[in-house]
């Protein structure tokens, strides 16, 4: 029988984490083809799954990213909807029937996400959302989205997940690359992640293109995924945050340069970098004041 879904994996140190993830895919009652590339990860977390003939492993020499590595799962894929999920993420029972259920219901669906849910249950932030704009992000930034029920269009939060969960499926401007399924067809349209994009912001990339070609992404709250947010790069912190800083340049420069010409997207730029250096410092000093036993444990 062939795969309904191929599911790709991106993985790089995810522990026992990874081992979950795939079981709980293999409890899902569809047919779905498992491919996990991984980014040269040192810790073992490929060795739970030797002998399972239901997943292929792809091994990268170095860690070349996430976008990279999804497009060298999908590359290799076969089925007619693929799901880029996180090594972290594992799917509560119907879970994945729910995205699939969503994506047949109409043809130009072309992306859906779940409900994305932290260990402690609440709602994680990004698996539903809008797209964050330079201003947006300002906005956030400042902490000026408590004023949104005053001028809720001038304060506008792009996290959604403080709203009150719709129940049903809705149209959203942007999903989280931690668990997004999408249809093959629309990739073809659209084109693969954007390989320069090393972690973060490459998942926005893609929804942007998506509805430039007016592609519907799709929220699913039936759906609900619990995500071990951050697992992966916690003992790397001042390197994620980079590659996020880097990526928002990105992201910023490739779709906004036109409505924020000149001296603003300069000042975006500048806001972006020192931005980067407070993350920065406070992450430095974190660790500092562990390695002189200021720590809480």
């Amino acid at each position: 029988m062939s795969a309904v879904i191929s599911t790709i994996i991106v993985n790089y140190n995810a522990g026992e984490l990874l081992r979950g993830c795939v079981d709980s895919l293999l409890s899902c009652p569809l047919e779905i083809e498992i491919i996990v590339v991984d980014n040269a990860s040192k810790d073992g977390s490929l060795d739970a799954l030797l002998g399972l003939p239901c997943v292929q492993i792809i091994r990268n020499t170095t860690n070349v990213g996430f976008a990279a590595a999804c497009n060298t799962g999908a590359r290799v894929s076969s089925a007619p909807f693929l799901l880029f999920l996180n090594p972290d993420c594992s799917f509560k029972s119907g879970a994945l029937v729910g995205l699939l259920d969503a994506m047949n219901v109409g043809d130009r669906v072309g992306m859906a996400g779940g409900f994305l849910i932290n260990l402690d249950g609440t709602e994680q932030a990004g698996g539903r959302r809008a797209i964050p704009t330079p201003w947006r992000s300002f906005v956030r930034a400042f902490g000026l989205a408590r004023y949104s029920d005053r001028w809720p269009r001038l304060f506008f939060d792009f996290n959604l997940h403080k709203q009150p969960l719709p129940d049903q499926a809705i149209e959203v401007e942007a999903i989280s690359g931690a668990c997004m399924m999408v249809r093959r067809e629309a990739v073809q349209d659209v084109g693969e992640w954007d390989e320069d994009y090393f972690l973060h912001c490459e998942d926005l990339d893609l929804c942007m293109r998506f509805r430039q070609k007016d592609w519907k992404i799709l929220f699913v709250p039936s759906a609900q995924i619990t995500h071990a947010l951050g697992i992966c790069g916690k003992n790397r912190p001042v390197f994620v945050e980079w590659h996020k800083h880097k990526g928002m340049v990105r992201f910023y420069h490739k779709f906004f340069r036109h409505q924020y010409p000149g001296v603003l997207m300069w000042l975006v730029v500048v806001g972006v970098w020192l931005r980067f250096g407070l993350v920065a410092t406070y992450y430095s000093a974190k660790r500092a004041g562990r390695g002189l036993g200021l720590g809480h444990g």
